[in-house]
């Protein structure tokens, strides 16, 4: 069985946390010679803070990981009673890079759990329904069937608020995606759109996020540390084909902000947004911007021709090889949502708080990058 407990921590050792010159959560520095002015995005995140009377008790499915621990932090500091459900793998609370001890430790001493398995169907109805909850966040809901218990639980809930992804879209020869585009029920996000089906069909006020490709401090997905590693080790960067293919990335901490951005919010009932960054990029770009925000010098790149080779199940490069980028106009005119983080300088606060600081998810594995550079026959930037 599991129980609401308030997760109290003491004050964390030197040994426990990550060291850090910075104080500012909301970003980084960059080296003297990408100076540029320190973001507010804890400042202007205070903007949105809502009065006590519109104080919410809210559950957040997931929330240990990359995007949860931002957003609920954000959440915390409006005001709200923040549960978080996970299976207790992972603290609850763990001091993020750059946090000030004062802050972990007020973030600590609200943030409550519930320990459970949401495969477990029967207890996520038992114990959310005792509870009682007015939003609920999921984060890491792949299929619908983990929903539909969530929703007989709460039969008065005010609105549900689901991470969905921009993979859902059907490949188009006409980018950017929109939110109206046709999408893939072959997708390997169909979960993720048989979900919004699910809640579409459900007499519920609901909300989808839809991110493309997320990057920051803390992500669990290779795809800035994919660059980082290569570049420390003064190594070629294998791209493949003409390099000039066009993906966009989007900062963790704007994503979360446009979680905030949406609850309570009569404008995002029952709608869908696209969220990422401003600017799209070209796989080259985003190799030199990695170079640019880790002080690196011009990295060098090497093309090549996938077809030409065998890597068998590993993955030579952390994105999809076509162009795949959507538009976030609907999320700035309907939301009034405005990213904080530029390329760039969104790249040095990933860097800056955690690779540079020797942290990383996985390590670096450059046997498919040596398959690329052994072949004679390659093309070079």
């Amino acid at each position: 069985m599991a129980s609401l407990v308030v997760v109290q921590h003491k004050q964390p050792s030197s040994a426990a946390v990550l060291s850090s010159s910075l104080s500012d959560f909301g970003g980084a520095r960059l080296t003297a010679s990408l100076q540029y002015k320190k973001k507010a995005w804890q400042q202007k995140a205070a903007t949105l803070r809502v009065s006590a009377s519109s104080t919410k008790k809210i559950l957040i499915m997931g929330g240990t990981r990359f995007i949860g621990l931002f957003l609920s932090r954000l959440l915390v500091k409006e005001g709200h009673q923040v549960t978080l459900f996970t299976r207790g793998k992972a603290p609850i609370a763990q001091q993020l890079p750059g946090e000030s001890d004062a802050d972990f430790s007020d973030f600590a001493s609200k943030i409550l759990h519930l320990k459970g398995d949401r495969q477990d169907f029967d207890f996520v109805k038992s114990s959310l329904s005792a509870e009682g909850f007015d939003v609920v966040y999921d984060i890491n809901g792949r299929e619908a069937v983990e929903v539909e218990p969530i929703l007989d639980a709460l039969p008065n809930l005010e609105q549900y608020i689901y991470c969905s992804s921009a993979g859902v879209y059907l490949k188009t020869d006409y980018p950017p995606h929109f939110e109206t585009d046709a999408v893939d029920p072959k997708s390997r996000h169909k979960g993720k759109l048989e979900t919004e089906s699910l809640l579409q069909s459900r007499d519920v006020n609901w909300t989808s996020i839809r991110p493309v490709y997320i990057y920051g401090p803390l992500n669990y997905n290779p795809v800035e540390e994919w660059f980082f590693h290569r570049l420390k080790a003064g190594r070629p960067i294998p791209i493949p084909n003409s390099g000039i293919q066009i993906t966009q990335l989007g900062h963790v901490k704007d994503l979360a902000t446009a979680f905030i951005k949406v609850l309570g919010n009569e404008k995002a009932s029952k709608e869908i947004f696209n969220i990422s960054g401003d600017k799209y990029v070209t796989f080259d770009g985003l190799a030199r911007a990695c170079a640019k925000a880790g002080g690196f010098p011009e990295p060098e790149i090497i093309h090549y021709n996938p077809k030409e080779f065998d890597f068998g199940k590993k993955k030579p490069f952390p994105f999809r090889d076509q162009h795949f980028f959507a538009s976030v106009d609907k999320a700035k005119s309907v939301l009034g949502l405005k990213p904080e983080f530029d390329l760039v300088e969104g790249l040095a606060d990933s860097y800056n708080l955690d690779f540079g600081r020797g942290t990383f998810r996985k390590e670096a594995d450059f046997s498919t990058d040596d398959i690329i550079l052994g072949k004679t026959l390659v093309l070079h930037s």
